[in-house]
């Protein structure tokens, strides 16, 4: 298995895949159409097998009112009949240690028990869009001291 940043040839192949691992769900492969369409900013990675995209995970900038705070980690995708491998745990190992992704604050909606063995822990600040769920918002390398809704890309909010 080999780890690659995204490229245009596997761009498709990892739509394919979040069309697959969250079936019957279409949401998030629209969104990460979306953030390639407006150019935003992301780091991407993919795991290959035999040229099939098995993994795909994504970061895209956090905001604290309009500046740039740190980087949201989603999302995470392994292909369903590969999952409990350990591939999405190598394939954030692996992006954990890039220089980009290792020098900023990361946040993620997740599950505590999954991503606390990465190192991420609950964090009070900033807090979670509503309806989002304080429990779930985990962050590494937070030094937030005050009061703010962490943002998204603009298009974490549109629906198709």
């Amino acid at each position: 298995m080999k780890i690659r940043p995204l490229t245009p040839e596997t761009f498709p192949k990892a739509l394919a895949l979040l069309l697959q691992a969250f079936a019957p769900g279409r949401r998030e492969a629209q969104l990460v159409e979306r953030l390639q369409q407006k150019e935003r900013t992301r780091y991407e990675w993919v795991c290959l097998h035999r040229d099939t995209v098995t993994a795909y995970i994504a970061f895209t900038q956090a905001y604290d009112q309009g500046r740039v705070c740190g980087l949201h980690l989603g999302p995470m995708a392994v292909k369903p009949q590969m999952q409990g491998q350990g591939i999405g745990t190598e394939l954030l190992r692996f992006c954990l240690r890039q220089e980009v992704i290792s020098q900023s604050p990361l946040f993620v909606l997740g599950k505590p028990n999954y991503f606390e063995k990465f190192g991420f822990s609950p964090c009070a600040l900033p807090l979670c869009p509503p309806g989002q769920g304080q429990r779930q918002l985990l962050s590494i390398r937070n030094q937030t001291n005050h009061r703010f809704v962490v943002g998204y890309e603009p298009e974490f909010k549109q629906k198709k």
